[in-house]
C-alpha cells in the first residue's frame, strides 16, 4: 500500500508520468490492496467476536475508523477539490463493520460465504441512476463510477469483508494454531505494523507528500 501511494504521489508531482485510474497495472494493484484490507477486516472481527470483544469496545474502535474517514475527506478536498474523496476505504470499512457486527454472529458459516458472493455478484446484476449521486453511491449499485480518488462502495466490497469473517471462522474451528503463535523475529516489524495499522494508514501519505514537497521544492 505504501509504496502504491508513493508511486501515485510521484506521479502527482509529475516524477514519473503513469494513468492510476485506467493502466490494469495500476488499478489491479488497488484492487488487491483494498480487497486484503477488507479480507483482513473481516478476520479480525471474527477473532474479536471469537474472544468476546465488548459492544464498548467495539464503538470506541468503530469511532476511530469514522473519524480517520472523515480527515480523508477533509484532506482529499483540499489537494483534489475536484475529486475527493466521499466514499474511500476507511468509510466503506465503518459502515461494513456496523452491518457483520450485527448480523455476523447470527449467521452460519456457509451463510458468510452465500452473501458475500450475492454482495460481490450485486452490483452485476443490477444497478440504477438513483445510485450516481454522492449521497447514494457509498452503497454501489452505480451506473457509472463517480470521479473520486478512492471509491469502495458497499456492493461489492462488503463480499470481500464476509469473506475474510467466514475465514476467520473456519480457521478458528479447524486450524486456531495458524492464528496464534509469535511471529519469527525478521517479522517482527510487521506485527508492530498490524498492531497500529489504522496510524500507519493515515500518518504514511502526509509523511510521503511532505517529503516529496521537500524534494520537489530543493529540485527547483
Amino acid at each position: 500500500m505504501a509504496l502504491f501511494h508513493f508511486c501515485f504521489d510521484l506521479n502527482h508531482f509529475g516524477w514519473i508520468q503513469q494513468n492510476f485510474y485506467r493502466d490494469p497495472f495500476w488499478t489491479g494493484q488497488r484492487s488487491a490492496i483494498v480487497s486484503l484490507f477488507l479480507l483482513c477486516a473481516g478476520l479480525g472481527q471474527a477473532l474479536a467476536l471469537h474472544q468476546g470483544q465488548p459492544w464498548s469496545r467495539f464503538w470506541r474502535r468503530w469511532a476511530q475508523v469514522a473519524g480517520c474517514a472523515l480527515l480523508v475527506s477533509a484532506g482529499s478536498a483540499l489537494m483534489f477539490p475536484r475529486s475527493f474523496i466521499s466514499f474511500g476505504v476507511l468509510h466503506g470499512m465503518a459502515v461494513m463493520l456496523l452491518i457483520l457486527r450485527a448480523i455476523g454472529p447470527r449467521l452460519p458459516l456457509w451463510a458468510c460465504l452465500g452473501l458475500g458472493l450475492l454482495a460481490w455478484l450485486a452490483p452485476q446484476l443490477w444497478s440504477h441512476p438513483f445510485f450516481d449521486s454522492r449521497w447514494t453511491n457509498w452503497v454501489g449499485l452505480v451506473t457509472r463510477l463517480p470521479i473520486a480518488e478512492d471509491f469502495v462502495p458497499v456492493l461489492p466490497w462488503l463480499g470481500m469483508m464476509l469473506w475474510g469473517y467466514a475465514g476467520g471462522r473456519w480457521l478458528l474451528a479447524a486450524r486456531p494454531a495458524w492464528l496464534g503463535g509469535a511471529l519469527p523475529a525478521p517479522l517482527q516489524p510487521l506485527a508492530v505494523l498490524g498492531r497500529w495499522s489504522l496510524s500507519f494508514y493515515m500518518l504514511h501519505q502526509p509523511v510521503l507528500i511532505g517529503l516529496l514537497t521537500a524534494a520537489a521544492t530543493m529540485r527547483g
